[in-house]
């Protein structure tokens, strides 16, 4: 897979999800014709005077044979613009959440789209490509999806956007099905995920709890 296959990919969904908010024009840097510098983008988005630019990647470790290193990290300039910064906090904690994936932090780097924009920039990194389990999630156009809606659902918590009253409702959990009756040798229990943050826990449970699940947070 090339890295941009996944790229395109996600900023063509989260552009769709976007057209359901009033007020949101989604401007691409990118382009399917050709190869676009990274000073072309950011001269594209410094004159069309945007409120924010989202960069979004799929990662790779080392020389690019497989490794185990994998997770979700997201990135602002090493000043850590106010935004910028809280909605990396927000993009970072939904998808950790959504994905299941490693949560490897909110980061700085003096990344040039992060540097050279005039307005607040962050630049997500969606997993691993090089990692044999991830690499089949980027391949994955539910998994992009669900990579798009975490972006969209970020965006719309820190600029406070408002759904179109023509708009469909927005994603959620499936609805819980009836659990199987337990067996009288013993019980099997499942684990929904396992966090080093307390509040990443809590979040997740608060989740399952609205799709109808019976949840406790057990710290180890």
């Amino acid at each position: 897979m090339r890295e941009y296959e996944f790229n395109r990919a996600v900023a063509n969904y989260a552009k769709q999800l976007l057209a359901d908010y009033k007020n949101v024009t989604v401007y691409f840097s990118h382009s399917d014709q050709r190869d676009v510098s990274l000073k072309a983008r950011t001269d594209k988005a410094n004159s069309l005077n945007v409120d924010i630019f989202v960069s979004i990647h799929a990662n790779a470790f080392g020389g690019g044979g497989w490794s185990n290193v994998g997770g979700i990290e997201t990135f602002v300039y090493p000043t850590r613009p106010p935004v910028a910064y809280q909605l990396a906090q927000k993009i970072q904690r939904t998808l950790v959440i959504s994905t299941g994936l490693d949560n490897r932090g909110v980061k700085t780097a003096d990344f040039h789209v992060l540097r050279e924009t005039k307005m607040d920039a962050v630049l997500v990194e969606c997993g691993f490509m090089t990692n044999r389990n991830e690499i089949k999630l980027l391949r994955s156009e539910t998994y992009r999806r669900t990579i798009a809606e975490g972006i969209v659902k970020a965006l719309a918590e820190q600029f406070k956007l408002q759904r179109k009253a023509n708009a469909a409702p927005a994603p959620t959990l499936p609805p819980a099905k009836s659990p199987a009756p337990a067996k009288k040798d013993g019980l099997y229990k499942v684990q929904a995920g396992a966090f080093d943050n307390e509040q990443n826990a809590k979040e997740l449970a608060e989740r399952l709890r609205k799709a109808g699940f019976d949840v406790y947070i057990d710290k180890e």
